[in-house]
Parts: structure tokens; sequence; C-alpha cells
């Protein structure tokens, strides 16, 4: 049988066949003229800092693509911050990564870019709860990058089930406008009724209250079905209906409060990014956010060598000789390796495979605590 969709099975990227064609014949000619160098290859983005600082993802992925082949790896730790030079460096015989250019960039690009995404999102609602809902916005396939991403960003979790299951984590969410259309015009109270009765009681008691009318109306009809079994209400309504939407949260907020259900919280979606999360961060408790992480677009690294057989090397316009990068008070410095470690300064490049055996752990939890202190660090 046809492979259903058009997606690559795992084999292909492990077997190098995932790749750009001219790594393919990059390695027949080297093989035919019996070359094949040691090299240093750098993974950069920019090669200067320039102030504009991003979150490093992807690391897990490009360990396990090159474990048990002859290459040592130094990369950046997954969930830090990085401006400027190289965030991996690989060392071997060329053929031992070649064809493996096109899936290591594509691996870093990708999840540097919905991590450093959801780290903006992060920031703008800091003390708010913010799940990801961005697994609709992406290929099947890539739902558990973008939800790893948004965990090592520090949101609060995640709605999509199989990506949940391989990350360890279970999944979120409650109901949407679907279950409410299914019942129909009026029967928003019976909803919500059979919701409480269907669904395992460890699941809070979100209303989505948009659907048919006016978002106070369906409020108070959840707050009569459901009474104090209620936890929450979600407004998923659409941009062009919305109108003053802090004013019409202040609104709910208020008719709440006044019937004594001030411990209702109020969730608010639909294609907020970190500007909207500003602005309402005040009047709501908890945010559902996706385009704006998913959009991302992906960082530009690029693949370099920079030294063969022990001398420096490169194209034009790339810096030749093998580099270190550091953290230094509120900062980022990039310089040649072996020269004076700057005063002050981290050493960001860490032993990431030698020998071709992976020699560290990729905790989430532990990633997302590296990043909050970058983050506080230096942003």
């Amino acid at each position: 049988m046809d492979d259903p969709f058009d997606t690559l099975a795992p084999e292909s990227v492990l077997d190098g066949s995932a790749t750009d064609a001219y790594f393919l014949r990059t390695e027949t000619t080297l093989e035919g003229a019996g070359r094949n160098p040691d090299v240093v290859a750098e993974v950069t983005a920019d090669q200067f800092p320039t102030g504009e600082f991003e979150a490093l993802g992807g690391v897990k992925d490009v360990a396990n693509l090159l474990s048990g082949r002859d290459l040592d790896v130094h990369a950046i730790r997954e969930g830090r911050l990085f401006d400027g030079g190289p965030v991996m460096r690989i060392e071997g015989p060329y053929l031992e990564f070649a064809r493996f250019e096109t899936s290591i960039l594509g691996f870093l690009s990708q999840a540097s870019a919905f991590t450093s995404a959801a780290l903006d999102v992060r920031r703008a609602a800091p003390d708010s709860q913010v799940l990801s809902f961005g697994a609709r916005h992406l290929h099947p396939m890539l739902a558990p990058v973008v939800e790893r991403s948004a965990l090592v960003a520090g949101l609060d979790g995640i709605s999509h089930v199989a990506a949940g299951e391989l990350l360890g984590r279970e999944a979120g969410g409650t109901m949407p406008h679907a279950l409410l259309l299914c019942f129909g015009r009026g029967e928003q109270e019976a909803a919500f009724r059979a919701f409480d009765e269907a669904v395992d009681e460890s699941v809070p008691r979100v209303a989505l209250c948009d659907t048919f009318s006016d978002e106070v109306e369906e409020v108070l009809g959840a707050v009569a079905a459901l009474g104090d079994d209620l936890d929450s209400v979600r407004i998923d309504t659409t941009s062009s209906r919305r109108g003053d939407f802090r004013h019409i949260l202040r609104e709910l907020r208020w008719h709440l409060d006044s019937r004594g259900h001030e411990d209702v919280g109020i969730f608010v979606s639909g294609g907020l990014g970190p500007d909207q999360l500003r602005e309402l961060r005040d009047v709501v408790d908890g945010f559902g956010v996706g385009s704006a992480i998913t959009s991302a677009d992906p960082v530009d690294f690029a693949l370099d060598i920079v030294e063969i057989d022990g001398e420096p090397i490169s194209k034009r316009g790339k810096l030749p000789g093998i580099k270190e990068v550091y953290r230094t008070e509120g900062g980022h410095h990039v310089g040649l390796a072996g020269r004076e470690d700057p005063e002050g300064g981290e050493a960001l490049l860490k032993p990431l495979l030698e020998g071709g055996e992976v020699v560290r752990e990729f905790d989430i939890d532990a990633a997302a605590e590296r990043l909050g202190e970058d983050a506080a660090d230096v942003l």
C-alpha cells in the first residue's frame, strides 16, 4: 500500500535520503576521488551578535540523528538564548555527516523559531495561564515539535493528544464550537450539562460561551447549567465580531462577580499574539495561543566548514577558524577558540556527542528553567 500521507518515514531521515540532491552527488564525487577530510563545521544564524536573541530548539533531534557516527559535536543547550556565532560545532570525517546537513538545519531552524515565538508569548503574560493551541496550524507530524517548543518556552500546557503522549505530558482542552453546534441554537445549556455528565470529572469544566448569541448571555447560561461546578468560561469570538474585546471581557467579569462567581475564570483564544496578551492580561485568567507561535519564520541557520585537516578555511563572507561563544553579563560574545575567554564569560558550546555517543539528557522542565533564567538575564 502506498503511504497515505505526504510525509517521510523516520528511516528516510536516519539513512540520510531526506536531503538535498547535491549532498549525495558530493558524496559520490569525494568517494570517487578518495577524499574524506577531517573537518570542523559550525551551524550559525548570525556571525556576530546583533542584540536580537533567539531561543535554541531542535538539539535533541540532531543528537539522535548523528548518534552512532564517528563524530564529536558541541552545542548550546536546548532552551538557551543565542545571538551570533555558532550554536553547534561538528567535528569528524566530512562524509560522516555530509548528507545530513539538510535535516540538521531543518531540525534546528523550525524548533528554534517555535521556541522563540512561544517565549515572546510567555513574556507577554508572565502571570497568566497560557496554553499552546497551535497544532491545528501545522502538518500533523510536526505537532510534537511545536508542543515541545511551547513547553520549553514555559507555556503551561498543550492541546495535542498524540504529541502529549510522546512528550510525557497530558493534553488539555474541553469543548469546541462544533459541540455546541451539534446541540443546536438555544440548546447551549443542554450541551454544557451533557458535557458535565459525560466527561471525566478530572477535566476542568470550561464552557465555550460565544457560539450563537451575546457572550454575556451564554456565560450566564453556563452558570445556570453548571452552577458551582463551572471552573471557567472561554471566549473564542472571531476578531471581526469582537468589537472592543477588552470592554466585553470586563463586562463578563462584572456579571460573574456581581452574581457571586468571582472564582469562575475567564479564558480567551482566537488569533491572539503578544500584543493582545499584554492588552488583556489584567482582565482575564488565561489564554490559548496558536498561530502566533506556529507562524514564526524559521531561523535562517547555515552549516559551514571552518577548518579542514587542522587548517582554518571558509567560503567568502564566512569566518574561518573554530569559534567559541560566551554568555557575558547581559550579552553574547563570539571569539576564536584557544584565545583568552572574556572576563566573566560562560562558554555555551557544551559536549553533545563524543565519538558518536550522546552525552546529554533532554529534560523539558530543565530546558524551560534554563530559558526562563536566560530571559530574565538578557531580555
